[in-house]
């Protein structure tokens, strides 16, 4: 999906500026909806990609024009709509009108520390990896509607397999049809001029994590 979440290589927006000393939360509603947003991630009616997914599809000026954990409320409030967690009244009167819809998980105290360690995404390979390291590939000249974590901005450029990194769920697939599809996942360099030209900065050079679906070969078999 050709969205404004996919900013690489687009200018416009200003520099980049840190935040000394730059607390976990601005605010404690912003803490809330971390909370929030983990606690239905347990009851595992969607999954992080299609919370990702709803979160870009936020309408361009919105999703400019507001914070971070701003987007993730407006993100879950979505979700929880979709799924018939709450309705749309429920939402503007900021209180429960009817009886809710109970998820069958619900993330009580004492499970809240094993919630948030880290879960793998790898899962065993369904073929054998297309590409090896030190290959050329061509990222696909791709334009989907649904969501994909392929950057616009290296579509249509050679770039070298520089890591392996075995087979993962495809968000893709995930986002689309509730599958894991499992597919190889690599570390793609690209070189700076590859992708600006004569403008690039001198020894530039861009990793990008992308799936074998992503890519092709260069120059016939890889």
């Amino acid at each position: 999906m050709n969205g404004v979440h996919d900013m690489g290589g687009m200018d416009g927006f200003g520099p980049v500026e840190s935040e000394a000393h730059e607390p976990v939360f601005h605010a404690p509603w912003e803490g809330r909806v971390y909370a929030l947003t983990r606690a239905m991630g347990y009851a595992r009616l969607w999954t992080t990609d299609e919370s990702r997914a709803t979160q870009e599809r936020l309408p361009a000026h919105v999703y400019l024009s507001v914070s971070y954990y701003k987007r993730w409320t407006l993100g879950l409030e979505r979700l929880l709509m979709k799924y018939g967690l709450v309705s749309a009244d429920e939402i503007a009167a900021g209180r429960m009108l009817e009886q809710p819809k109970a998820p069958t998980r619900i993330l009580r105290q004492n499970l809240v520390q094993a919630t948030l360690s880290r879960q793998t995404f790898a899962r065993p390979p369904q073929a054998p990896a297309m590409f090896n390291v030190g290959d050329q590939v061509r990222a696909k000249n791709m334009h989907p509607t649904g969501a994909t974590r392929l950057p616009r901005y290296v579509r249509g450029h050679v770039g070298r397999i520089d890591r392996v990194h075995g087979c993962h769920v495809f968000p893709d697939s995930l986002v689309a049809r509730k599958e894991e599809d499992p597919q190889w996942l690599y570390t793609v360099v690209f070189d700076g001029r590859e992708l600006w030209g004569d403008d690039a900065e001198p020894l530039s050079a861009v990793s990008v994590d992308a799936f074998e679906p992503y890519l092709e070969p260069v120059g016939g078999r890889p």
